[in-house]
């Protein structure tokens, strides 16, 4: 795209240092939070290793997504790199699931903070959450960034409080780190890493924002594999901790770990800033999410894949408006009717194949514009599907088929608009 053809659409308002907050803050919340603990449920202590596998797998697909965004510093990330390197249907499948899978874990995220803040009243808060960030990314994406930038501080302050409290409550015991793996713990690591990776995935957003980062060919690369690194020690970190004091049955049994782990120890009067801190997490998660959603939404809608309403930047704020309220409503709509546990895995699925075809992007890509080895794009695409079919069933079952709807939506459009033009003819 043109310097020219930039100017009519969005504007590059973000810095480097926005880019990395925006990318931890899609990260830290969902782990941490969320899906601790069914992976430590599947894998024991093993869970060190599922984390560690999840951010090989992620990095592996994090320079993928990195190159490309600097090649094509366009809204949309796979969408785009898609259709530019592999063709049409594949640009289509990646947008569709991007934005399906994402779906979901806005809503995840948006009852998991009003889970943790009041659980009687959850969906209601949720909506209300969904409803204000709506609102705020209408406003222009500095605005959002900015309120990103302030709750991943608080974030990050109450995770580091979290480590401290964990190893010096007095309920430490190094037995609780028995990982011993055996031909019958693989699968449970394996699964455990599919789960984390849907926490690690949040890097992306940097790439679906591209047309909005400034300097992107040198920021981009620089802002996904920095934010990643951070995640995956501070996810290291804290999941230790945790691990010590209450170990990984009480890990995988508790709905808040990190809550329960202040209780077990002398420091459970804290156990309330940590209520608050899964709740900013949460939050910061969920902006992150809608902000990188609707951003495909409008580059899809830009090129006539979704209805060009949708691609309509407010003339002041430059940010695609319709395209902001639209997920908003279809988010609010799977928050009153789904529910937490389900979302995680289905988008865990659905952006490993996302991925998949990341990956596949850059193996077609021309040695010139190569900016890492082409080896790890082979080895992101392998450790995507094995990851992907390493999920509980439910999710396999309800990926596959969301992928299979996709795919005949797209030959019966194709097939409809031929016979349009043969009737021209």
């Amino acid at each position: 795209m043109t310097d020219e053809r930039m100017k009519d659409r969005l504007a590059r308002q973000l810095t480097l240092s926005d880019a990395v907050i925006l990318g931890i803050s899609a990260m830290i919340g969902s782990g941490i939070f969320v899906a601790i603990g069914p992976a430590a449920g599947a894998a024991g202590s093993g869970i060190l290793l599922g984390i560690i596998l999840a951010a090989f797998v992620a990095f592996c697909n994090a320079t993928s997504s990195a190159q490309l965004a600097a090649l094509y510093p366009e809204s949309g990330g796979t969408y785009v790199y898609g259709q530019k390197q592999l063709g049409p249907f594949w640009g289509w499948l990646a947008g569709l699931l991007f934005i399906i899978g994402k779906i979901a874990s806005c809503a995840a995220a948006a009852l998991t903070f009003g889970y943790y803040v009041a659980p009687s009243f959850a969906k209601y808060l949720a909506l209300a959450a969904v409803l204000c960030f709506t609102v705020l990314n209408i406003f222009g994406i500095k605005k959002s960034a900015r309120m990103t930038r302030v709750l991943t501080l608080v974030v990050l302050s109450v995770l580091a409080m979290v480590f401290v409290a964990a190893l010096f409550g007095e309920t430490v015991e190094p037995a609780n780190l028995n990982i011993f793996i055996n031909i019958f713990s693989i699968p449970g690591i394996l699964q455990s890493a599919a789960l984390m990776f849907f926490a690690f995935a949040g890097y992306a957003r940097i790439a679906t924002l591209g047309e909005e980062v400034q300097d992107p060919r040198k920021n981009i690369p620089t802002a996904i594999v920095t934010s990643l690194v951070l995640t995956a020690l501070i996810y290291l970190s804290v999941t230790l901790a945790v691990l010590l004091a209450i170990g990984p049955k009480h890990l995988s049994l508790s709905a808040a770990p990190l809550v329960e782990a202040l209780n077990a120890g002398k420091f459970a009067s804290l156990s309330p800033i940590v209520k608050f801190g899964a709740a900013a997490a949460t939050l910061g998660v969920l902006l992150s999410l809608i902000l990188g959603v609707s951003r495909t939404a409008f580059a899809m809608a830009a090129n006539r894949d979704l209805p060009s309403w949708l691609s309509v930047v407010h003339p002041r704020y430059k940010v695609p408006q319709y395209a902001e309220i639209v997920v908003g409503v279809v988010v609010a709509l799977v928050v009153v009717f789904g529910d937490v546990l389900s979302a995680v895995g289905f988008s865990a699925f659905t952006i490993l194949v996302y991925y998949a075809i990341t990956n596949a992007c850059v193996i077609s890509l021309a040695k010139e514009k190569l900016l890492w080895p082409r080896a790890l794009a082979f080895i992101g695409l392998l450790s995507c599907f094995v990851l992907a079919f390493s999920l509980p069933l439910a999710a396999i079952i309800k990926g596959s088929a969301t992928i299979a709807g996709g795919v005949l939506i797209y030959f019966l459009q194709a097939f409809i608009k031929y016979l349009k033009n043969s009737h021209k003819e």
